[in-house]
């Protein structure tokens, strides 16, 4: 425990003493009994295989490490490969210790603090608040009651009884409660009213907002309106998305492919793409509604594709002799945008995500802008 919460200070996702305390002495393994880690199998197909949290020396160091670990499946996809490995979708997760650190550093908790989280998953940041504020101030919601009803027993075992609830996330804590911190660990397209109408003035709010394409952590302040406003983190969250009720799960989006349309030179390629996080957020404000996917090809192997449910796609390949170029099919415009974005954000001198303000109004509209010379992005409705 002590070297986790060393490696976090080193990296400095942990930057103050009471947050390096509840980390140093708040065991991970008894909350992480198993996990999937996933791997491909003798016969090629990628399994995810189980861990037990103790089972050997090798699984308890890798309990403790900077990892997020996978700790569902979705039951209606999963399917046993042999004793030990499943193929299925992932549908909870243990948050990578970093990402989770920095989010509770960004929440800015002080001692009385009254907080809420969405997504109880496996308690462990549950009994992290625990350490930090005493279990009377600790609130946390989430949609599976299974996993409730197990975190609630981790959570005893290192004796804290924070007050937990299996509900809808989305739609904030069952009781109607307001609270000074909310923490969503769950990724949502928009932040919900509920949240707005469980805080008070003051209140901060740290979620992770997906915008398609890309998303991020914000870190937003209510005030007397219910008008949330703030920025976006220095850290990246990319959470599993919030579901509605315990046996939801997201499909992936397959929208139907326009025919190639033709192949020419790009200003952009999939390596600027991949290799930056500011980039992609800016990509996902310029193309509403596309999303990101990795497209592999027999011939031209791996490349980066950019789709929308209108058919249209563009992709890029990440290596080889075309590498620099554009293959395309339905709407030009859709790579001619990613373009602009490009020119934009070198234009601007690359700005991080940081530079980037988030707002979420009373009426439930929102939109994005560049601090530094006010370029805004109005979101779609119900983004």
């Amino acid at each position: 425990m002590t070297a986790l919460a060393d490696e976090l200070i080193k990296a400095g996702a942990i930057r103050t003493r009471p947050w390096a305390e509840a980390f140093a002495n708040t065991p991970r393994h008894a909350f992480v009994p198993r996990w999937f880690q996933q791997e491909t199998n003798d016969k090629g197909i990628a399994v995810w295989r189980e861990h037990q949290g103790t089972a050997s020396a090798d699984d308890l160091a890798a309990v403790y490490r900077d990892q997020t670990l996978v700790i569902a499946l979705d039951p209606a996809t999963a399917e046993r490969v042999d004793e030990t490995a499943w193929t299925g979708v992932a549908t909870s997760s243990s948050t990578l210790p970093s990402l989770m650190a920095g989010m509770l550093e960004d929440l800015g908790v002080e001692d009385g603090h009254k907080v809420l989280e969405i997504g109880t998953g496996t308690g462990y940041n549950s009994a992290l608040l625990c350490a930090r504020l005493g279990e009377r101030l600790v609130h946390s919601v989430d949609v599976d009651p299974a996993l409730v009803q197990e975190a609630q027993h981790h959570l005893a075992d290192a004796g804290y009884t924070p007050q937990l609830a299996s509900g809808d996330g989305t739609q904030g804590y069952p009781t109607g409660d307001t609270f000074d911190r909310i923490i969503g660990t769950c990724s949502v397209p928009a932040i919900p009213r509920a949240w707005i109408e469980q805080s008070t003035p003051g209140t901060i709010l740290v979620a992770d907002v997906a915008l398609g394409i890309e998303g991020g952590l914000v870190r937003l302040a209510v005030d007397e309106q219910q008008r949330a406003h703030g920025h976006f983190t220095s850290t990246a969250g990319r959470f599993m998305a919030a579901r509605s009720q315990a046996r939801t799960y997201t499909a992936p989006q397959r929208p139907g492919r326009a025919p190639e349309a033709e192949t020419r030179p790009t200003t952009v390629t999939a390596n600027d793409i991949r290799g930056n996080y500011p980039f992609r957020l800016l990509l996902a404000l310029h193309l509403p509604g596309a999303e990101l996917v990795y497209h592999v090809d027999d011939f031209a192997g791996m490349a980066i594709q950019i789709q929308r449910a209108d058919g249209s796609w563009a992709r890029t390949p990440l290596a080889g002799e075309n590498t620099g170029t554009v293959t395309y099919g339905g709407d030009a415009e859709l790579w001619k945008q990613a373009e602009a974005a490009w020119r934009w954000w070198n234009d601007m001198g690359r700005p991080s995500q940081d530079r980037f303000g988030y707002a979420r109004e009373a009426d439930g509209s929102a939109h994005v802008r560049h601090i530094p010379d006010g370029t805004r992005w109005d979101l779609p409705t119900g983004v």
